[in-house]
């Protein structure tokens, strides 16, 4: 399996570029900000087609380069229908700050031509690839996780892709617009914690980590009902 990983943007988003092999086609995750240099780089130094484009939810620093990306491709975008409305009004699940941010551009938001609802608990065959879909409703209520079988390591027998679920050393925070405090507690409870301890996370921010780490130091993941406002992503 090749995968590809770089910060995008002034919020750092992380995107991926997941592919079975160099040569073959491939999915690219969260193209945020700026990211249309380097996933075009990477398909590239690769020799890869992108056929789909797979977003963890709706906020601007995830998708901001979703309809670029698609439209250069002629990929497919995926995201969950209850962060549509972000595609079209980034505005409405960001804070303040972003919104000021947001004010000065002059970019025009709109819907890839090719956009398909993720329903959740459901499995995609995408470009060789196998993703599970899980609905992780709590940063927003259209957050999704996509989980795949990795072959590249014996001690490692899945890769998640958590999107602002789940952090190194932190969680997503649930105080902006669609956010819900419960909800991502449940999320954490009924998709994270079940999971083996060497599965590799992958996440929309930050360092990669392991759900083995998380379940050990995470202190959100300690103390699921007593834990302090968490403050990562938009």
């Amino acid at each position: 399996m090749l995968i590809a990983a770089f910060p995008a943007g002034p919020w750092g988003t992380n995107c991926y570029v997941v592919a079975a092999s160099a040569g073959e086609e491939c999915v690219v995750i969260d193209p945020g900000k700026d990211a249309t240099a380097g996933v075009a780089d990477v398909v590239r130094e690769h020799r890869l087609r992108p056929a789909a484009v797979m977003l963890t939810h709706g906020h601007i620093d995830h998708v901001w380069c979703v309809v670029p990306v698609a439209g250069a491709y002629d990929a497919t975008a995926y995201l969950h229908p209850d962060d549509r409305e972000m595609l079209l009004d980034p505005a409405s699940g960001i804070s303040p700050e972003s919104a000021q941010f947001l004010l000065g551009s002059d970019y025009a938001f709109a819907e890839p031509d090719d956009l398909v609802a993720l329903q959740g608990d459901e499995t995609l065959e995408l470009a060789g690839v196998a993703f599970r879909v899980d609905h992780t409703p709590g940063h927003t209520r259209g957050s999704v996780t996509f989980r795949t079988p990795y072959d590249g390591a014996e001690d490692v027998p899945e890769l998640m892709f958590s999107g602002d679920l789940l952090f190194a050393g932190s969680i997503g925070r649930t105080d902006l617009p669609g956010g819900d405090h419960a909800a991502m507690l449940r999320s954490l409870t009924e998709t994270v914690l079940p999971l083996d301890d060497r599965v590799v996370v992958l996440p929309g921010h930050g360092e990669q980590t392991t759900v083995g780490r998380e379940r050990a130091t995470n202190p959100y993941l300690l103390g699921l009902a007593d834990e302090p406002s968490p403050t990562r992503g938009l």
